[in-house]
């Protein structure tokens, strides 16, 4: 890595590459080096776009570039795991879109394979870095709001009816749980920082054989985060939190928040805004660039543990509601 610059370099320049692109130009020190798809036309408009200096057709390539410091994959979830092999393999650093996987297991291979090469993983749950949230976990830490006693949260839209589209492909790992539910689901392991005790879930399945609408229950010993995840019906998308004496209210859209309001025996408290420097990604790639210059293998804000626990309560979902993707029979 060079002393002064970290190279990042972007796998698929799709919707979410361009708010991550937006973001390192507020990371001091982060340049965004090579970017590469599989369509040449694409690569090349997005570099020119961000100003990138290299534009490749072939995964591999961005890969194995040696002045590549680390590595953001944004390709459809069905594709993470083999590229983030690849990448590990290859001594690259790697921040994945969520969900990292598609299972555990696959998320577990990942973690031998950073262990064995000495390299750094990361899945991105930007939420988790975002101020509004490091707000809300010091209201935790400081009894706030009490004793937690529940949660509530939705992340719903009823999204444009075409079959192709990642959303509701099967054989891209679609469907309401892997793309918004996990926000949900990880967000409450965020604050809970354990696995559930418990977990009920209910769901249905759609004619494209994807979840178009998700609930779900989680016991964490007493306390329950209960939440609703679709594609099929847009709700008020935001984040409670319950407790003794009080309440936290994180805005729609909580994944993305830049408020939150705090209530304390029925009245509020305190009403905080942060508004994000760029897009809100810019919190999780210094957190990545930070990691790797104190030598660290994984963020302590999103541990293997973390995603291991995520993808696991995730697998047990997928059984109780019968959601089941063909492709993991025949990689």
């Amino acid at each position: 890595m060079s002393e002064t610059t970290f190279n990042w370099g972007i796998i698929a320049p799709g919707r979410i590459a361009h708010n991550f692109a937006k973001a390192l130009k507020v990371v001091p020190n982060a340049s965004l080096y090579a970017v590469a798809s599989s369509n040449l036309e694409r690569a090349q408009a997005f570099s020119l776009e961000y100003d990138c200096e290299n534009a490749y057709d072939e995964y591999q390539t961005l890969i194995d570039d040696p002045q590549v410091d680390a590595i953001y994959i944004a390709n459809p979830h069905r594709f993470h795991f083999e590229c983030a092999r690849k990448c590990l393999i290859a001594g690259k650093a790697v921040l994945c879109e969520k969900p990292i996987t598609v299972n555990e297991a696959q998320i577990q291979e990942l973690i031998s394979l950073a262990e064995k090469h000495q390299t750094f993983l990361m899945e991105a749950v930007w939420t988790r870095f975002l101020p509004v949230w490091q707000q809300v976990m010091t209201w935790l830490s400081e009894q706030s709001i009490g004793d937690i006693r529940f949660m509530s949260s939705s992340f719903s839209f009823n999204v444009p009816r075409d079959a192709s589209d990642r959303l509701l492909n099967n054989e891209l790992a679609g469907g309401a749980l892997l793309d918004t539910g996990i926000y949900n689901l990880t967000m409450s392991q965020f604050v809970m920082k354990r696995e559930p005790s418990s977990i009920v879930a209910n769901g249905m399945i759609g004619e494209t054989n994807v979840d178009e609408r998700t609930s779900v229950i989680l016991d964490y010993d007493g306390v329950a985060s209960q939440f609703t995840c679709g594609l099929n019906v847009t709700l008020d998308n935001n984040f409670k939190l319950y407790g003794s004496k009080g309440s936290i209210t994180i805005d729609p859209m909580f994944w993305a928040a830049t408020k939150a309001v705090l209530s304390v025996n029925g009245e509020e408290d305190q009403i905080i805004e942060f508004p994000f420097k760029a897009t809100g990604f810019e919190y999780q790639i210094e957190e990545v660039m930070n990691c790797i210059a104190q030598g660290k293998l994984q963020s302590d804000v999103i541990s293997w543990q973390d995603s291991i626990n995520t993808m696991k309560t995730m697998d047990e979902i997928r059984r109780q509601i019968g959601l089941e993707y063909a492709f993991l029979n025949r990689d």
